[in-house]
């Protein structure tokens, strides 16, 4: 592992991973990190497909925690007490058990493809967005492997997120507009959350942790915070914000940047205030963030029809129009929030990064 003093502010980032393989975090909805922060987990290639691995950040001792058939890149989750990851392999949704040493399959749904999981905050419960041919939406049920089920949408479904205080309801995205959507894990309850057309280009809400209310951006104009009873909409800054993830009192947001980049920046969520953490470096591919609307089907021609028939645009690593996500930073915190994790592509392949963060100078 390499260390360095960021050029920008001095933080100090350490290059987690090297070689010729795509190595990244998971994605920016789930720390990468286990508890305690002294190890975390990530995504690499190295193998010749995508599996999960786990690092120790002391000494960079790395050990392969999945084997087989490719992983789902951007699926891993370390399920509440980090004794064991989700991810989704193909049609089936799976429990590594770290410290038993084994795999379980939780659910196998063949014929389907199967994209980004997520757990309930009481862990019982799993929910994972999937595309059937030309059927898509989401499976529910719960970790011990019962009560699965099928939740049918109309449209691509990704970024399905079960509500932290209310684990019956979950948050999902539709592909492309309207974007934010809610239903109850037992299929019931379905509705728009906010009503929009391709010229509100909205992208990678999430929860404001116990707030129970959601963050998103406008991309690429303001970042915005929807209560989750009324819908009132505010603005909490106006700033191209792009994936965001805030910490566990619901106070600040990091996020990463693009067009322009201005690294990773901690945005206080009381004033809009803002503090860069570091650069990232990464090149942020994708013809769609020179946009302020959503692609649509000339958009994708128009990239030599890169665009597949994969789960959505996030997962078609040739997909020009929105990635390839592998080049994106999508940064994450670790639970004790003095680390984040970040992608760069700066050395030519995507790397896994850590930065040190000081609380005392991302306090507002």
């Amino acid at each position: 592992m390499i260390s360095y003093l960021d050029p920008a502010t001095g933080a100090r980032v350490t290059q987690v991973t090297d070689g010729p393989a795509i190595s990244h975090p998971s994605y920016f909805l789930q720390s990468s990190f286990f508890p305690g922060g002294q190890s975390m987990f990530y995504t690499s290639y190295r193998s010749g497909s995508p599996q999960v691995w786990r690092v120790a950040l002391g000494t960079g001792d790395t050990t392969q925690l999945t084997h087989g058939a490719p992983i789902h890149p951007f699926s891993a989750a370390l399920h509440p007490g980090g004794e064991a990851l989700i991810v989704t392999r193909g049609c089936s949704l799976w429990a590594i058990h770290l410290n038993a040493g084994f795999e379980r399959c939780i659910y196998d749904f063949p014929g389907a493809e199967l994209g980004e999981c997520s757990i309930s905050a009481d862990g019982d419960w799993l929910t994972a967005a999937f595309k059937e041919g030309a059927k898509s939406g989401l499976i529910a049920g719960r970790f011990d492997g019962s009560g699965w089920k099928t939740i049918p949408f109309p449209r691509t479904v990704i970024h399905p997120q079960f509500h932290p205080l209310e684990p019956e309801w979950i948050e999902f995205a539709g592909d492309p507009a309207p974007r934010m959507h809610r239903v109850r894990r037992d299929g019931s309850g379905l509705e728009c959350l906010h009503q929009h057309d391709n010229d509100e280009f909205i992208v990678h809400e999430t929860f404001l942790r116990n707030s129970g209310d959601l963050v998103f951006t406008v991309w690429p104009q303001a970042l915005c915070r929807m209560d989750w009873t009324t819908r009132a909409v505010t603005t909490i800054a106006n700033y191209n914000a792009w994936h965001i993830a805030p910490d566990r009192r619901g106070e600040r947001i990091l996020c990463d940047t693009n067009r322009p980049d201005e690294g990773l920046q901690i945005i206080d969520v009381a004033t809009g205030a803002r503090r860069q953490v570091c650069l990232s470096q990464s090149s942020n591919q994708g013809s769609q963030w020179r946009k302020s609307t959503y692609a649509v089907a000339a958009d994708f021609a128009a990239a030599r029809n890169t665009r597949t028939e994969s789960l959505s645009w996030m997962e078609n690593a040739a997909d020009t129009v929105y990635g390839p996500q592998y080049t994106h930073p999508h940064p994450s915190w670790s639970f004790e929030e003095d680390k984040i994790a970040f992608a760069s592509d700066c050395t030519g392949v995507t790397q896994v990064y850590v930065v040190e963060v000081d609380p005392a100078v991302v306090c507002f």
